[in-house]
């Protein structure tokens, strides 16, 4: 009798000890709320990564994944909100070389740390960076447009998605290769300075495919070349800044996916397997590549070691292209 008492209680505390790991889980009910990403500004390329991540999360999940435009820096605002936020996997946030790569070369103090405020899950798109122009400037090429800007130095603007932001360090290390000497002009964000080259507020702007792609087809801006050695896949009509006699030239707009630090490494799991997931399927590629961009899905492991790299290149960048500390 009691050697079965004793089983009985074996067995009850195994199950106790089981259904108390089970709950101690925070990865089993997630997510059963709705979650918020923080982006940049609407309609810029980080907003159209991260909507079309959020709805295929959102119908994976049949929770509602809402898309929280922080505009302004770059997208320093939104990665300051994100920093803070309860690390419950309820808040993430679209980075990218503005948020993670560069500040730390640009200001003298950052209210958050690229590494260590940020949990990586995973990569989610990249996108070739364009030379585009207002239809109005006498170029056709790169090399046209380099002898234009050469002939009225410091007298063309750029426009860029913000100080520190990839489009600015394009627009710089152009200058620095080329030796024009165009004028940065900082906007709160990527759609914004979209609109200011359509416009005419500035002559030109360094922008990822996914932004300017609608308006290049239009006619409304002419796309000079693609910052990359080789031709940008989504975008294989517009010719390379190295086909045009400027090797050197290399950079890419990328985004990925962080949650705050000390999220629980379960739900980061959870939640990578769904960005790969969503990222992987056919139409994926297909609505990605439509919009200039590919998907580029990783393990949280490898973005963390693509994020050291990219530190590394563009503080580089920074240091000998001189862009000042502010």
């Amino acid at each position: 009798m009691a050697s079965k008492l004793l089983q009985r209680v074996a067995v009850a505390a195994a199950l106790a000890a089981s259904t108390a790991a089970w709950s101690a889980d925070p990865a089993q009910d997630y997510p059963n709320r709705p979650i918020r990403l923080i982006t940049g500004s609407p309609g810029s390329t980080s907003d159209i990564s991260a909507r079309f991540v959020a709805q295929k999360l959102s119908e994976l999940w049949r929770q509602q994944v809402v898309v929280d435009n922080r505009p302004g820096a770059g997208g320093i605002i939104g990665a300051e909100i994100a920093a803070t936020a309860n690390p419950d996997g309820y808040t993430l946030f679209v980075g990218q070389i503005g948020t993670h790569a560069s500040p730390q070369f640009l200001f003298k103090k950052l209210a958050y740390d690229p590494v260590k405020d940020f949990a990586p899950i995973s990569l989610m798109t990249n996108s070739g960076i364009a030379l585009v122009v207002n239809a109005s400037v006498p170029a056709n090429n790169l090399k046209e447009f380099v002898a234009y800007a050469k002939s009225k130095p410091g007298s063309l603007n750029y426009g860029s998605a913000g100080g520190g932001t990839s489009s600015q360090l394009s627009g710089e290390l152009f200058n620095q290769i080329t030796g024009a000497k165009l004028v940065h002009i900082p906007y709160k964000g990527a759609g914004f300075a979209l609109s200011g080259v359509v416009s005419g507020e500035v002559q030109a702007a360094f922008l990822s495919t996914t932004t300017a792609s609608v308006q290049v087809k239009a006619g409304k801006l002419r796309a000079l070349a693609v910052l990359s050695q080789k031709r940008f896949s989504a975008a294989p009509d517009i010719p390379t800044a190295a086909e045009q006699g400027f090797p050197g030239i290399d950079a890419s707009v990328w985004f990925g996916m962080f949650a705050p630090a000390g999220t629980p490494k379960a739900i980061i799991t959870k939640i990578n397997l769904a960005v790969v997931s969503s990222l992987k399927s056919p139409d994926a590629i297909r609505v990605l590549e439509a919009q200039g961009a590919e998907a580029v899905p990783t393990t949280p492991e490898q973005l963390g070691a693509f994020l050291k790299s990219e530190i590394a290149k563009w503080g580089k960048v920074i240091k000998e292209a001189r862009i000042g500390v502010n």
